[in-house]
């Protein structure tokens, strides 16, 4: 009965992303996420997952103009840090990077905030993640060598060169021993220079060649229908720092305005990140 409450529930949500609006050009905020995903399929398993167990999970990526940041202050504060274990708090702060934790209850109001800062919704990915496996979602590239400039451990300044290749979020899960729908998840910053080669020994050591972002790194336990919202504390066009590289675009989207009809216009952007839990085959 609980899963059944939870799908009917984001159902709804649903309707609140997507408002009353009088046409198929009036819809232009989130008509393609599918919020259901947000809750666990009623057996535990989603399709296709039978003959393989995995840990399942939705990451939604998210953007809404620069301008508009200051609507997300009061996105924060309905979100959970306790659920959060920090590789550095001190680092993961000073670096610009925010989360929080929700549950489904929550969720509708972060989406009213984010539909109220005329976001618009990007790339939906989906994970099936096998235990203590971890994938790598893709979230912007350096087309040629730069120095990135990041906060380390101790909360002291470093720089690396680093280009061509791309930053991305390495998700990793695993199950609990003894727990049953639980699992830990791990959320790392990383950057990888383009694979070239599909031979083991090769593929290796150019893995050996990414930069993780350790102090930036988060860890949770899971359930489904559980989620986790990364974004930026401000907006940076600078394009040196790896909380500009990972969250701002001054190159711009196209956003519609709520409250007015008319042309989208081309604005500076920030991306947030949604990661969902949707599901375990354990």
């Amino acid at each position: 009965m609980t899963r059944v409450f939870q799908i009917v529930f984001l159902s709804g949500v649903a309707f609140w992303l997507t408002g009353c609006k009088d046409s198929e050009a009036d819809k232009p905020i989130w008509e393609h996420v599918k919020i259901t995903d947000l809750a666990p399929f009623p057996s535990g398993k989603e399709p296709g997952s039978s003959l393989l167990k995995t840990i399942n999970f939705t990451v939604y990526i998210f953007e809404i103009p620069a301008e508009n940041i200051s609507t997300m202050d009061d996105a924060w504060p309905m979100l959970y840090v306790q659920p959060l274990q920090f590789n550095d708090y001190d680092a993961f702060c000073a670096n610009l990077f925010l989360a929080g934790f929700g549950q489904i209850p929550i969720w509708n109001r972060v989406a009213e905030l984010l539909r109220a800062a005329d976001g618009i919704q990007g790339n939906t990915i989906s994970l099936l993640l096998p235990d203590g496996q971890s994938n790598d979602i893709a979230v912007a590239g350096l087309a040629q060598e730069q120095t990135v400039f990041y906060i380390s451990k101790k909360v002291s300044m470093e720089g690396a060169t680093l280009g061509p290749g791309q930053f991305g979020l390495r998700i990793k899960a695993e199950k609990i021993p003894g727990s049953r729908g639980v699992c830990k998840v791990s959320v790392l910053p990383v950057f990888s220079p383009p694979r070239r080669s599909s031979i083991p020994l090769l593929a290796a050591r150019e893995k050996s060649w990414e930069l993780l972002f350790t102090s930036v790194g988060f860890s949770l336990t899971m359930s489904p229908g559980d989620f986790v919202l990364l974004g930026p504390e401000k907006y940076d066009s600078g394009q040196i720092t790896l909380g500009s590289l990972f969250f701002s675009k001054p190159e711009g989207s196209l956003f519609f305005s709520r409250l007015e009809h008319k042309v989208p216009e081309l604005k500076p952007a920030i991306r947030l990140f949604l990661l969902v839990c949707t599901g375990m085959s354990y």
